[in-house]
């Protein structure tokens, strides 16, 4: 009897073929941050091809050099940050020029500036809901638009955190709020694209080491303080590295999660289990 009498599909028989995203083209902005790098990285390993997006050029062509040493997929640099909706279509425009097709959208560009709310000013409040979700609905309305018009099936990621779920006593009244709208501006964009065959999802961190996260990993008294309070949740007894986060990524841009939207995917070490 053969294999395809009993049902044994592609999936059931090539398990890989899951992940496989050889020659697919990613469009990721925040190329240059520990989370934009990770997935770039990965994703040019296994044969995509990357365009990746940051305001520091110095940062991003290391990225980019990285990224050629591998010898796998290509990279085109854009040194811009999403702050209009021009910025956006201008990015999208790039990969098309560079690749003659997006396929994958990652929304991994953030900002955040911590502060009491009574002590903060209002244009640091607006700065931080300005990078991490104005940026993100310009993209998502730049590229998703490309999705619609050629009917490409495409995967979306946005960079969310466990910040969209659990509040923070370090005075985080703005990045909390703007986590949260992530959160929601997946599921709305997942509900609203399903019928064109467009997935979105986000990826929610813990504390991972990153730019953003430095200052807890120096001899600050606040950052130790910082520190030892987050491990003090997780579970898993240590902090996130960039890498941990590269697995789900994959997940979520591959052909994998072709059934899967709408989902914000913890990966916290146990975090938001406590």
């Amino acid at each position: 009897m053969s294999n395809e009498s009993l049902g044994i599909t592609e999936p059931l028989r090539n398990p890989l073929s899951l992940f496989d995203v050889g020659g697919k083209s990613a469009l990721i902005t925040g190329g240059s941050g520990a989370f934009g790098r990770a997935i770039a990285l990965a994703l040019a390993a296994l044969g995509a091809n990357v365009t990746i997006a940051g305001s520091s050029k110095a940062e991003l062509d290391g990225v980019a050099d990285e990224i050629r040493s591998l010898k796998k997929g290509k990279v085109t640099t854009i040194y811009a940050r999403p702050d209009s909706l021009e910025d956006a279509e201008r990015m999208r425009d790039t990969a098309l020029d560079a690749y003659g097709k997006i396929d994958q959208l990652v929304i991994a560009s953030g900002y955040n500036k911590a502060g009491f709310i009574h002590e903060m000013k209002y244009e640091d409040w607006q700065a931080v809901m300005d990078a991490n979700v104005r940026g993100a609905w310009f993209m998502a309305k730049a590229v998703g638009s490309y999705f619609i018009d050629k009917q490409v099936k495409g995967k979306v990621l946005l960079m969310s955190s466990v910040r969209g779920r659990h509040g923070n006593i370090s005075g985080y009244t703005a990045y909390c709020t703007s986590k949260g709208a992530t959160d929601a501006l997946t599921r709305v964009l997942a509900t609203e694209w399903a019928k064109h065959g467009i997935t979105v999802n986000a990826i929610a961190p813990t504390v991972f080491r990153s730019k953003l996260t430095a200052w807890m990993f120096g001899d600050d008294e606040l950052g130790q303080a910082t520190k030892k309070r987050s491990l003090s949740r997780i579970p898993l007894g240590r902090l996130g590295e960039a890498e941990d986060l590269v697995g789900m990524a994959l997940y979520l841009l591959a052909p994998a999660s072709d059934f899967c939207t709408g989902q914000v995917m913890y990966v916290d070490g146990g975090y938001t289990a406590g």
